[in-house]
């Protein structure tokens, strides 16, 4: 046996050392929750008055919210927080699991409302402090994602499209930072509130701030004349893929040759886009026919490939911007980027796990997902403006900045939270924590 397996036996393990702190970067989101007011913000606006398990909302939401960031995924992981002297770096009360369970029970739809409210202000306080789009334009990109659970004491849970049981929530995403600026909780088979949703989502952004152009884009899901309407109502950009349907097939056979424009694609790839327009609606649902830009995207395979699939592949999305027709498709392919906001909330903020039988406490258990999501990447705008095209991935802040070890030590009525020499982030760390201390304090 080598000296170094031999030094690894030789290791004793006790769990004896009450100032060690396990996640001591908590400390930095921590402060970013202290200059926002959350707590209080959160006792203010959820009223639970009467509810089992209802007092204190502020310092319940924050121990799910930071046992979030922390990595945790279950309720019971909220035990983290209370360990060695983890509280002591943390502003508000940290709640035992049972309590946490018994909470989140007391949640009813109109609670669930009341917490994605939070979610609105803080989104205003946040763009205010210089995070926000302001006059600039400002682009959204929604879906809809599965969130799969198994048994069946899950309320609302049910097999959707995808043959997969769960719920069915719908994301709305700042393409640029990755916030998620909205979300819903649906039934897991559930298809509607799509209208509201939208309606929701842009009045949100505009009292949050967002004073400029608003492009929001969608999947073939969303398209529907209901929704066209509602966004050229309220004055919004969009850009929606369609189903290819026998009409639309048809007139896309009838674009010539020479109405291709060549654009740049992967390699392996071939891809030419046109415009056309297009009259939908036919006077049914009670909408007037109306003529939409269509954009017609062809793709096939070249080289050693393209025997795999020697046809032309289509893809159409409708827009009602009048931008060159390579623009807008350029633009409308970066939608894709809302996939990666959707797995950093569910691999980064808890939401591959909902814990509850109730509906509303997984909606608010949703909310604080979504809070803790948002916390991390305000971190990265709030902190280091300097980098506005880092992208701030949960996994990865947590590596570098919170799961670090520490130890609290009182010297002459300071306490001092020491970690580890050599921290290969040390310096971004401090950075950070400066720059946090230094936002003024909202009520």
């Amino acid at each position: 046996m080598s000296g170094v397996s031999q030094n690894v036996d030789r290791v004793h393990v006790v769990f004896d050392e009450p100032n060690l702190v396990a996640n001591a970067g908590l400390v930095t989101v921590a402060t970013l929750a202290v200059r926002l007011g959350i707590e209080m913000l959160i006792n203010r606006t959820v009223r639970l008055t009467g509810r089992v398990g209802g007092a204190n909302p502020g310092s319940k939401i924050l121990t799910l919210v930071m046992t979030l960031v922390a990595g945790g995924s279950h309720i019971d992981h909220a035990d983290m927080l209370r360990a060695g002297s983890t509280r002591r770096i943390l502003p508000f009360r940290v709640a035992a699991p049972s309590t946490l369970g018994t909470f989140l029970r007391s949640f009813t739809f109109g609670h669930v409302c009341q917490l994605d409210r939070v979610i609105a202000l803080l989104l205003g306080r946040v763009w205010a402090l210089g995070a926000g789009p302001g006059r600039g334009r400002l682009i959204i990109d929604i879906d809809s994602t599965i969130t799969e659970v198994f048994g069946y004491q899950k309320q609302g849970a049910a097999y959707g499209y995808t043959r997969q049981k769960g719920y069915h929530p719908l994301v709305a995403a700042r393409a640029d930072t990755g916030e998620i600026l909205h979300v819903r909780l649906r039934k897991g088979s559930s298809q509607k509130g799509t209208i509201r949703f939208v309606e929701e989502l842009i009045a949100r952004v505009r009292r949050a701030g967002a004073a400029g152009e608003i492009l929001l884009r969608a999947d073939a899901g969303f398209w529907s004349l209901p929704l066209i309407e509602t966004l050229e109502r309220l004055d919004v950009s969009y850009s929606i893929t369609v189903k290819i349907n026998r009409s639309i097939r048809a007139k896309v056979e009838e674009i010539g040759d020479d109405a291709w424009v060549r654009i740049t694609y992967p390699d392996g790839g071939y891809a030419e886009v046109a415009s056309l327009a297009y009259q939908t609606g036919r006077g049914q649902h009670g909408f007037p026919p109306r003529t939409v830009r269509l954009i017609v995207r062809r793709t096939r395979l070249v080289g050693s490939q393209a025997a795999l699939w020697p046809d032309w592949r289509y893809h159409v999305f409708v827009t009602n911007r009048h931008q060159p027709v390579v623009t807008v498709d350029r633009e409308h392919r970066h939608h894709a980027v809302v996939e990666l906001a959707i797995r950093d909330l569910k691999e980064g903020a808890g939401l591959s796990h909902v814990p509850s039988g109730h509906f509303s406490a997984n909606g608010a258990w949703l909310a604080c997902a979504v809070i803790a999501h948002n916390l991390i990447r305000w971190t990265g705008l709030l902190a280091e403006p300097d980098h506005p095209d880092r992208l701030t991935v949960a996994r990865t802040f947590r590596t570098q900045l919170v799961a670090v070890a520490g130890r609290i030590v009182n010297r002459a009525g300071r306490l001092i939270l020491r970690l580890p020499t050599d921290w290969p982030w040390a310096q971004r760390f401090r950075l950070i924590l400066t720059r946090l201390r230094n936002l003024p304090q909202l009520a």
